[in-house]
């Protein structure tokens, strides 16, 4: 029997379609890649008719030493002694007279052994009416071979303590081992044409099957898929590793995907256990080795929520008895835990969930009681850890709706009870146990050695302590499109306090607040109110008003700091007159605030009585900004005024206070000049060029606190920025997502295009809602990507919490939750409305706005 490719019998085959789908142009596969089936025909005189290839490869002989001969001259040459002929046994029991015959034949091939073939004889008939027969035959060899093989897949498949499972090339289980199905919790039978989504569920079945479509497309295994899922009658949920291997015929056609799967819940809880174990032990070591290092309260209360959050718990409150902070010498409170207690630090990972639950949360800085029978009051008054669970009532949840159990923590040193310490966490996290409550109270208990070592320096020292902390300077502090250095020197070196200071201030949409104050007068009473104006500074900042409107309200804060008790201070006589004078001589201050916008290059400058900045360009001499000089801050009634300036990319720009330039022994303006003859290479390293200046000037006079503060500016990149303006209209949204989307993909920022295009969408659509007149969309990218939204309306967006019924308002939840800041200013012909993401790094995976969406619900 000849053979021929399955394919080309297909071509000229009428049929149509039909008979395309029947005969296919394809390797063959199954059984017979391993087994190579010859075949020939025997003619009514029992002699060989024809003789296949696949004939003479088995046997070694060729078809001309075939045909026409008799097969038993063929399969064994005469012997001497043996008559040839028609001796083959399967002619006269077979084939020839009209029934069918299977037996051993032995051949040999010249040059090797006897082998044994397996003969399979069909009767047939000829074109005239005679008797033939067809033969099929197999090396026994190959079969022996075959059934030894399938024996031990047998025995493997069915013995092994691992769960193996074959998935055919449509994605359906053909066969699974009944470690497979014990794992899995159904009989083996029920398996067999399944899909992954009949015993997983959705989402992990589409992972396995994106998985199997992989392995069977590549032919690259994949090993160690964690799949979680249910197992029927059981409660718990079980993690399984599953391995995939394609599967292939001897061809080398694939046929399936083979898999191997464990069960590693238990080993899985294990690790978790083990990696508990570990966390802790590291979370100790850290504790040892940043809790303690400052002799400061408030600090030593940060650094232990610091430690704590998130790693070890979600939300985490500090409270000290308040006797401690004020520095009395009996310190903590009554032995019944009723003991005024002021919060000092508290720490979340969760946007909006207060720790203790109330409706008026407590504040960082307040001062508060706890109720008598409260979890707290009595960890105060036994010094024993208490736990307490989310318990559900008809008033609503104890500790808040998101909260699922919390640590009531007494902070305990020399046997004496110093503050309160909560841990909690929230839903989706485990409950704490044995071992978290242990860790706990040793986190406590170091935080409260160092607490009580912090109390008893602050007795002999405490307001140097306080005005040293406020008077440091941030440490290098950022911004975008600008590089920064900055110098403070105090007057007095021996407390290190003043009136001088300086910030830099983050604004959105990249912008930055430059500034530079002076308080009038020295000493204690000029620190004091410097750290006042510094803090007001940065929350009026915060608002992002205009520097002339912060100014004004700066002016209106420092005024009424000036004037303790208000008009009182005037029926007091002369004394209490000499007072308030000397008081409001403290709080005049002057400061110069100055915001830098990197995309658009110009900076806006209000200036309150402080000496102008200088600006150094590359090639010119440094120079006096025109700038309206306004009257210094806490005279009150005048208003301020802004000047705007181009700033070209490299200039300097240096904000400095008078005690740089200034001195008994020469005029000031001898001091300026020095000044800005020290500014000639702007191109230098910024910290070089700080350290050049106060060596160059006088600034070891010992006269006045001295504040530098120098910005090289940048600017952004104009391929850093997209910028479009968009109609009034629905198509707008989908359009703004596919800009964002586009420059994203041009910025290689594709992990955080899901995200953007949701709150692009979201912010868009607000606009168009409430909003007026064109829309602005705005990204800029450089150490995080801002994205702004203008508009026309004035209505300013406010946040909040929809009710499980509501159809919309969750919009600024989602805006909130995916985002790392976010907010809304207004602008001279509306608002616009910002929201800020954090560049992925690489470690730590973008926002997941599936899972966002989720937890709205």
């Amino acid at each position: 029997m000849s053979e021929k490719p399955a394919g080309t019998a297909g071509a000229g085959t009428p049929g149509g379609t039909d008979a395309a789908a029947m005969w296919q142009n394809s390797p063959p596969g199954s059984l017979y890649d391993y087994i190579r089936v010859a075949s020939f025909s025997l003619g009514p005189d029992g002699r060989i008719e024809q003789w296949s290839e696949r004939a003479a490869e088995l046997f070694g002989i060729e078809a001309r030493q075939a045909v026409g001969k008799d097969p038993l001259e063929v399969f064994a040459p005469a012997v001497p002694g043996q008559r040839s002929g028609t001796g083959a046994p399967f002619l006269g029991e077979g084939g020839l007279d009209g029934r069918e015959w299977t037996g051993l034949v032995p051949y040999r091939r010249e040059g090797q052994e006897q082998g044994l073939a397996e003969i399979y004889v069909m009767p047939t008939e000829n074109e005239h009416g005679e008797r033939a027969a067809l033969c099929v035959a197999v090396d026994v060899r190959a079969l022996r071979a075959i059934e030894t093989d399938i024996a031990a897949s047998e025995a493997v498949f069915g013995q092994s303590p691992l769960g193996f499972f074959f998935f055919g090339t449509d994605l359906t289980l053909l066969r699974v081992n009944e470690s497979f199905a014990q794992t899995f919790g159904r009989p083996a039978g029920w398996h067999r044409g399944r899909t992954p989504h009949d015993f997983l569920p959705r989402t992990e079945a589409d992972r396995l099957a994106s998985a199997l479509r992989q392995v069977l497309d590549s032919g690259k295994p994949v090993s160690d898929i964690q799949l979680v899922g249910p197992v029927p009658g059981r409660s718990e949920r079980r993690r399984w590793s599953v391995s995939l291997y394609r599967l292939h015929s001897g061809s080398g056609r694939p046929i399936g995907v083979a898999a191997l799967a464990t069960d590693v819940t238990g080993r899985r809880r294990a690790e978790r256990e083990a990696a508990g174990v570990r966390r802790n032990l590291a979370l100790l070591n850290e504790a040892g080795a940043r809790i303690g290092n400052s002799l400061d309260l408030e600090t030593t209360a940060r650094e232990l929520l610091d430690v704590a959050v998130p790693q070890f718990c979600d939300l985490a409150s500090v409270d000290l008895y308040q006797g401690l902070l004020v520095g009395d010498e009996a310190p903590p409170g009554l032995a019944d835990g009723s003991g005024e207690l002021r919060r000092v630090a508290y720490a979340s990972a969760v946007s909006g969930a207060p720790v203790d639950g109330t409706d008026k949360p407590i504040q960082v800085g307040e001062v508060h009681r706890y109720p008598f029978h409260s979890p707290c009051a009595g960890a105060l008054r036994t010094a024993h850890v208490q736990t307490v669970p989310r318990r559900e009532s008809e008033e609503g949840p104890e500790l808040g709706a998101v909260v699922q159990s919390t640590l009531v923590v007494p902070m305990v040193a020399r046997d004496t009870v110093v503050g309160l310490v909560q841990f909690a966490r929230t839903k989706g996290s485990e409950p704490f146990g044995e071992r978290d409550t242990a860790l706990a109270v040793e986190l406590a208990a170091r935080a409260a050695v160092c607490i009580d070592n912090a109390w008893l320096y602050r007795r002999e020292h405490e307001r140097a302590l306080i005005l040293q902390r406020s008077l440091l300077p941030p440490g290098a502090p950022e911004a975008a499109g600008l590089e920064i250095a900055a110098r403070y020197l105090p007057g007095n070196t021996a407390t290190e306090v003043g009136g001088d200071w300086f910030d830099v201030i983050e604004l959105p949409g990249h912008r930055t607040a430059l500034v530079v104050g002076d308080v009038m007068g020295r000493g204690l009473r000029a620190a004091v109110a410097m750290g006042e104006l510094r803090t007001a500074v940065r929350t009026l900042a915060m608002l992002d008003l205009e520097p002339a409107e912060v100014l004004s309200a700066l002016d209106e804060i420092a005024h009424g700091l000036g004037t303790p008790g208000g008009k009182q201070s005037a029926s007091r006589g002369v004394r209490g007159s000499v007072r308030a004078a000397d008081l409001s001589e403290v709080y005049l201050a002057t400061c110069v605030y100055a915001v830098y916008d990197p995309v658009t290059r110009r900076a806006t400058v209000a200036n309150a009585g402080h000496l102008p900045p200088v600006l150094v360009e590359e090639g010119r001499p440094a120079r006096l900004l025109d700038v309206l000089p306004g009257m210094p801050l806490g005279v009150g009634g005048e208003p301020f005024e802004e000047t705007e300036i181009e700033l070209p990319d490299g200039a300097l720009l240096a904000l400095y206070t008078d005690g740089l330039v200034e001195s008994r022994d020469h005029p000031l303006d001898e001091g300026l000049q020095a000044f800005r003859d020290a500014l000639t290479d702007p191109t230098r390293p910024l910290e070089e060029v700080c350290d050049h200046v106060l060596s160059a000037l006088d600034t070891h006079h010992g006269e006045d606190d001295i504040a530098l503060l120098m910005a090289r500016l940048r600017g952004l990149p104009e391929t850093h920025v997209g910028d479009w303006t968009l109609p009034p209209e629905a198509r707008s949204v989908a359009r703004a997502r596919e800009m964002a989307r586009d420059m994203l993909q041009a910025w290689d920022l594709e992990d955080l295009v899901d995200t953007t295009e949701l709150l692009v969408s979201e912010l868009v659509t607000n606009a168009l809602r409430y909003g007026e007149g064109e829309i602005r969309l705005r990204l800029l990218l450089d150490r995080t990507l801002v994205c702004e939204v203008w508009d026309g309306g004035l209505v300013q967006p406010r946040r909040r919490r929809a009710r499980d019924t509501d159809e919309g308002g969750r919009g600024l939840q989602l805006v909130g939750l995916l985002s790392a800041a976010w907010g809304s200013r207004r602008t001279p012909i509306g608002k616009t409305v910002w929201f800020e993401l954090a560049l992925p790094d690489g470690d730590s995976p973008p926002p997941d706005a599936v899972e966002a969406l989720l937890s709205l619900y």
